[in-house]
């Protein structure tokens, strides 16, 4: 044995899990103990693997990561999964939380900070996005809730909007400019105050934004 943090990655993008599995890879104390592309492969590996820790998608093909969640759960009432998902919907987070996951967290989550949840979900801690967290408060005391982005999203503009909605489809500064007749200069301008507005790093970060707050399909 190891003493390793042995985690199984379960999604299904090719890319998502190999970006996982290469970050994953550089800490010291954790290691990647399998991979799996779809629900289904996600239950039988954790039966075989018997991970510390499962990163689960939750839009996935054959069966979704919900149902993954409740299988594997039933298999193994002490199974520890950590939710990593693009949507923050209450129709996703509360069955989910309810299937059994120990922690929510967005695609959108730092390297960091995704090291510091395996870490504390193995040691028996529940961590939450902090949209998750606001949800399930709301949940608690029965206020209507407020869609998570909306304020934000009230800010931009217009062009803005259609700005970053072609982020969220993967345009590049020069394809948005040809698309909208704007100068690439003119695009680089708003993908800026895009970012500043609502409060994200990158343009990945305003794609995943894009697609929570139902602007583009994922």
């Amino acid at each position: 044995m190891s003493g390793k943090i042995r985690v199984l990655i379960c999604d299904d993008h090719a890319i998502v899990r190999q970006g996982l599995q290469t970050f994953l890879d550089l800490q010291d104390d954790i290691e990647v103990a399998g991979q799996a592309a779809d629900g289904e492969e996600a239950v039988a590996k954790a039966a075989v693997v018997r991970p510390d820790v499962v990163l689960m998608d939750l839009v996935m093909p054959k069966i979704d990561g919900i149902e993954a969640i409740r299988r594997i759960r039933a298999a193994d009432a002490s199974a520890k999964i950590i939710v990593l998902t693009s949507f923050a919907d209450n129709d996703k987070v509360f069955p989910a939380i309810k299937a059994g996951a120990s922690g929510y967290l967005m695609k959108d989550v730092s390297p960091q900070d995704l090291a510091r949840a395996i870490r504390g979900v193995r040691d028996g801690e529940s961590i939450l996005h902090p949209d998750v967290a606001r949800k399930l408060m709301t949940e608690v005391r029965g206020e209507t809730p407020v869609p998570e982005g909306a304020a934000e999203l009230a800010r931009l503009t217009d062009r803005e909007r259609e700005v970053l909605m072609r982020i969220a489809h993967g345009r590049s500064n020069k394809e948005i400019a040809q698309d909208l007749t704007l100068s690439e200069k003119t695009v680089k301008t708003h993908v800026s105050n895009i970012l500043s507005k609502l409060g994200l790093a990158d343009r990945t970060q305003a794609a995943l934004f894009a697609v929570r707050q139902h602007l583009v399909e994922p």
